[in-house]
């Protein structure tokens, strides 16, 4: 009786060749490194190019708004040796439109910013945009104006450093009204109650004039609303 040999069978190599490897390898390296161009372009755009885009616009708007303010005054006809009183027009503003220039002093005398009529995304693209039924310059009411902070020329981007007391002045044609910053604070994005002819009050008839700035915070998040609020003392 004869027994047979138990034959073993020999271990298989399912490992891939390494030419497989190292071409997956290469291709997933490939696929990195343009992610990373075009996550470094999207980047490169939303803080510089949005800036430079900005600033052509403010120039525009600048020159349209000098060549605007530079029309005749209305004056009120005097007798005698009296000199005639210049007379501001009523103040209108249309639509995507500059209607007055915003400057903080403690930013530098730099800091020069044409207002627009409208936060919708493509005023806030051009400059600081003025909300639509809110108080105009030197008006009993809430004024209230909207900006980037990190983005299109990011003319907000500092207002977290302003302190009580600091001047806001808003610049229409032959008049400056200065208001002074008396708070500010973090809200939420839904919170439309600083918005309001009295800020926090629905219902409530104002009568002081206030201006209010808003953007976004913290830098680089939309997660809150950084609200700083200033109060008209010298016209």
């Amino acid at each position: 009786m004869s027994v047979g040999a138990a034959t073993v069978a020999a271990p298989s190599d399912s490992r891939p060749p390494r030419g497989r490897i190292s071409k997956t390898a290469q291709v997933i390296g490939e696929l990195l490194i343009t992610f990373g161009v075009v996550v470094f372009l999207f980047i490169f755009y939303e803080l510089k190019i949005t800036d430079w885009k900005t600033a052509d616009t403010q120039h525009r708007l600048s020159r349209q708004l000098a060549q605007t303010w530079q029309q005749p005054v209305p004056t009120t006809p005097v007798t005698g040796k009296a000199k005639p009183k210049v007379v501001e027009p009523p103040l209108t503003v249309v639509d995507h439109q500059g209607f007055a220039i915003l400057r903080i002093p403690r930013f530098g005398a730099v800091y020069h910013w044409v207002v627009v009529e409208g936060v919708d995304r493509g005023d806030l693209e051009e400059g600081p945009g003025h909300y639509p039924g809110t108080a105009l310059p030197g008006a009993v009411g809430n004024m209230v104006v909207s900006g980037h902070r990190t983005t299109y020329g990011h003319p907000f981007n500092r207002i977290d450093e302003l302190q009580n007391g600091d001047v806001i002045s808003i610049q229409v044609r032959l008049h400056t009204y200065r208001y002074h910053v008396i708070r500010t604070q973090i809200v939420n994005p839904d919170d439309t109650a600083v918005i309001l002819p009295v800020p926090g009050q629905f219902g409530v008839k104002p009568t002081q004039r206030l201006l209010t700035l808003t953007t976004c915070n913290p830098k680089y998040s939309a997660a809150q609303r950084l609200i700083v609020t200033a109060q008209l003392t010298t016209s």
